[in-house]
């Protein structure tokens, strides 16, 4: 017997990062949800599947486009024409969705409880899933302490959108721990709710099997569900199988060891070929950072402008219409120590202190926003969007700016051969 576990599919929910940017694949990044979920239905048919799991945020919040939920019926439809059920508990997500709320789902889908739990049991299986779903977006109580015991004679599978006892970047809805999930004494929990894959026990076997599709580039790396086969009423094995349509890659270059422009362009082709070669045919969208103290700084800073060309000439010769590259910051910085530099009497100290009270003096920085806003005005509606000039509506990033300004000043005013490390 197999069952297929997913969670955080997030249907039809923007992929974001690289919108800002001219003649980003727009299709691809707005239909990569249902293709990963289209995806996910063809395993769960082609492998014969006897039971599908989906433990919260099908959808995306308080959405009302019913698109979105006639889809989901559509590709439910292909399971029900193979005779596989499908269990869902919402998530925090699910409980604002208008969708979830109103979409009537084809007769073999089932949707748990969102009130007490609840059990259901798949008799030409042996099965009985129990799990509760989110009523309001907010749940700070353990809905797994109220689960009841396993029953005798089948194979228990708990469903609970939880980030158990804290997950980085997660917030700690329905907090529960191992302990109380042990206690039930069930054969596989089914966990939602965290985007990174995660077996957080062998026994009982406690999974997050990852949301189906990253959405965004700290979303990196390979995507999907886990596939659960059962043997003689236990889990005889656990399987992930990718089922994204888009990869997200987050290419970062150590720049310290390279000279300039060319070296450091260089350098990104190959991680950008890697990139593509490792996500096997799928499109992958790229964020590109060289960082570190380097020799080629100077030449980075100077040609900005060049080097994000020659990256994305990189990209389309390394992937072709396979391979988009969104954002492309450099984060170098001098060889020289302008730490002592700016304590010194040169001229480019002054600039240097200027630069730094413009960061950190409130007023400084008041005034400024307020010169730049005649020249925000002006600016074209496509130049406002581009992430480089955020800083015009937001004041909290100006510092970053202008620590960039201060570091164009260092480069354009110091001979490159005085970059050499004391």
């Amino acid at each position: 017997m197999l069952l297929v576990h997913a969670s955080d599919i997030h249907l039809d929910s923007p992929l974001v990062g690289l919108e800002a940017y001219d003649g980003c694949p727009k299709v691809a990044l707005r239909t990569a949800t249902r293709a990963a979920l289209a995806r996910l239905f063809d395993v769960a048919i082609s492998e014969r599947a006897s039971l599908v799991l989906i433990s919260g945020d099908l959808y995306d919040g308080a959405w009302k486009d019913y698109s979105t939920g006639l889809y989901f019926v559509a590709q439910a439809r292909r399971l029900r024409e193979a005779d596989i059920p499908i269990v869902i508990v919402r998530g925090n997500h699910d409980a604002e969705s208008q969708i979830a709320k109103h979409l009537k789902l084809p007769d073999n889908v089932r949707e748990l409880s969102t009130h007490a739990p609840e059990s259901v049991r798949y008799e030409g299986i042996d099965v009985v899933v129990h799990g509760q779903g989110f009523a309001v977006r907010d749940v700070r109580e353990d809905l797994a302490r109220r689960y009841p015991p396993a029953e005798s004679g089948a194979f228990n599978v708990g469903m609970l959108h939880t980030a158990l006892g804290g997950r980085e970047g997660h917030e700690p809805y329905a907090p529960t721990s191992l302990a109380v999930l042990s206690d039930k004494g069930y054969d596989y929990w089914a966990l939602g709710h965290v985007h990174a894959r995660e077996i957080v026990s062998r026994s009982p076997y406690v999974v997050y099997p990852g949301n189906l599709q990253g959405r965004h580039v700290r979303e990196q790396g390979a995507k999907g569900a886990t596939l659960i086969e059962v043997q003689g009423g236990r889990v005889a094995g656990v399987e992930h199988r990718d089922l994204d349509q888009v990869r997200w890659l987050d290419c970062v270059i150590d720049a310290s060891e390279l000279t300039g422009l060319a070296d450091v362009v260089e350098r990104v082709r190959e991680e950008l070929d890697d990139g593509v070669r490792a996500a096997e045919g799928r499109m992958l969208a790229a964020r590109v950072t060289i960082a570190g103290a380097s020799r080629a700084h100077g030449d980075l800073v100077k040609r900005g402008e060049r080097l994000a060309a020659e990256v994305r000439a990189a990209a389309v010769d390394v992937g072709g219409e396979g391979l988009w590259v969104g954002e492309i910051r450099a984060r170098t910085r001098s060889l020289l120590d302008t730490a002592a530099l700016a304590k010194s009497r040169d001229p480019i100290a002054l600039l240097m202190r200027a630069a730094d009270e413009a960061a950190t003096d409130e007023a400084v920085a008041r005034s400024l926003m307020a010169c730049l806003a005649d020249l925000a005005a002006k600016l074209p509606e496509e130049i406002r969007k581009d992430p480089a000039f955020a800083f015009l509506d937001d004041p909290g990033s100006l510092p970053e700016v202008l620590r960039d300004v201060q570091e164009m000043l260092v480069a354009h005013l110091v001979d490159r051969s005085d970059l050499e490390p004391p």
